[in-house]
């Protein structure tokens, strides 16, 4: 990642991006950890928590998904620094409003605004990492800062349960909302377009201009003509596809501790806390690799799509992971590790196939269609199965059947969604706008 002779400015722009997705994951993620705390609180049931859990979560996705479908094009038209700003602050001050909930209603309404802010995140960072890397690098530059989103889901278990306990529940949201307030300061003094930041060095701003095609025409494209293309739809069925697998995963994980080993919230914290750990280490890989074979001169729609059919067998073994944990609870640990890690390096590629596919004026659409897509088939997936499944489920005391099912849907879809990809763009042919 070093060169001297060329500069590494473009590192510091990944390093702002990492840590904004950090702060997006940890307040998304903070009430996944705060769920019994708001069951007491708010005296739900066993059967009304999983209910009104699962609508504060469907919330949260509807809101995302709204929010995908303006994000692209607000990141696209006022830029990188501003929609990447406002984005942030938004969020960030939603996130400090769970605090004032008084109960299911008042946190769905909480949801929605978060939802719709933090959907500006992952399309205002594509961009920033079409604009300030050469293609063989971003993704590696994904793998590094959406990494980020497993040191979020990290720090989660190992500082909210503290803060819950120690001075309430609502000051773990009004503590780790104000956290994006600080990242504004230093993405207002860091940040610029390349071609606009002083210091930045000619030679390093000529490796990340290498490869790039000159756009003369930075015309906003409207989304019927996006649409238009086979490269957006099998983008966004990826998405749609695979997306889910990590909404349960952030949202469920916890829940699948405690009730199927009986844990307190207090030991959540380190089987979580090495499943993103493993997850943090996938998504640096699943960069490196593409990047890897490219410099093996391997073409690069080639070394996307091989690395992402490996990522996508790695995620098989998951649907064995409650039969391990009949042996040990941390073969089970370390199996839902493998498929976090192999979800985030698949994340890595996925995202970065849109910048291989499109001009760097599109690349925030296209990503906010595939995000919106994705959130909707974490909607789907959280209304008819975990809604009403583990509802049923645990009427009826077997929720680790729901689970079993859960884990087998998680273990097929990757395959399936890397040969519609593959169906739909066998070469990943960058299209002309």
């Amino acid at each position: 990642m070093s060169n001297p002779k060329i500069g590494n400015y473009r590192w510091t722009i990944c390093s702002l991006v990492f840590f904004a997705t950090t702060i997006n994951y940890l307040d998304r993620n903070v009430i996944s950890y705060l769920k019994p705390f708001l069951a007491e609180a708010f005296n739900w049931s066993a059967e009304q928590e999983v209910r009104d859990y699962s609508n504060i979560e469907i919330a949260f996705k509807l809101s995302y998904a709204i929010g995908m479908l303006f994000a692209g094009g607000f990141i696209d038209k006022f830029g990188t620094k501003i929609g990447y700003a406002i984005a942030t602050g938004l969020w960030s001050l939603a996130a400090m409003l769970h605090a004032f909930a008084t109960g299911t209603l008042g946190f769905i309404f909480a949801r929605i605004f978060l939802g719709i802010t933090e959907a500006g995140n992952f399309p205002a960072a594509i961009k920033a990492t079409a604009e300030w890397f050469p293609q063989k690098e971003r993704a590696l530059a994904t793998g590094v800062f959406n990494s980020g989103s497993n040191i979020g889901s990290i720090l989660v278990p190992l500082t909210v349960p503290f803060i819950a306990i120690t001075w309430g529940w609502q000051w773990a949201f009004i503590l780790t909302g104000a956290i994006g307030f600080v990242w504004l300061i230093f993405w207002f003094y860091f940040f610029e377009t390349p071609e606009k930041q002083k210091k930045l060095s000619i030679a390093e701003l000529e490796y990340i201009n290498a490869d790039a095609e000159v756009e003369t025409n930075q015309e906003k494209v409207s989304w019927m003509k996006l649409l238009s293309f086979p490269q957006t739809w099998a983008f966004a069925i990826g998405k749609f596809l695979t997306d889910p697998v990590w909404w349960f995963y952030l949202f469920w994980l916890p829940d699948f501790l405690m009730k199927e080993y009986n844990l307190p919230v207090t030991q959540v914290i380190w089987p979580s806390a090495l499943v993103y750990t493993m997850a943090s280490v996938g998504s640096v890989f699943g960069g490196w690799l593409p990047m890897n074979l490219i410099n093996r001169n391997w073409p690069a729609y080639k070394a996307r799509k091989m690395s992402m059919l490996f990522f996508a067998t790695l995620v098989l073994p998951v649907v064995f992971s409650q039969y391990l944990g009949t042996i040990n609870m941390w073969l089970a640990i370390s199996v839902i590790g493998l498929a976090a890690a192999a979800h985030q390096a698949w994340s890595a590629n996925i995202f970065t196939t849109v910048s291989d596919m499109f001009p760097k004026k599109a690349t925030a659409s296209v990503t906010g269609i595939g995000g919106m897509f994705g959130t909707f088939g974490g909607v789907l997936l959280t209304w008819l199965v975990q809604k009403n499944m583990f509802v049923y489920y645990t009427k009826i005391g077997k929720i680790e059947t729901g689970y079993f099912i859960m884990f087998c849907i998680c273990g097929g879809a990757y395959v399936v969604a890397w040969l519609v990809m593959h169906f739909l763009v066998p070469k990943m042919k960058k299209i002309e706008l």
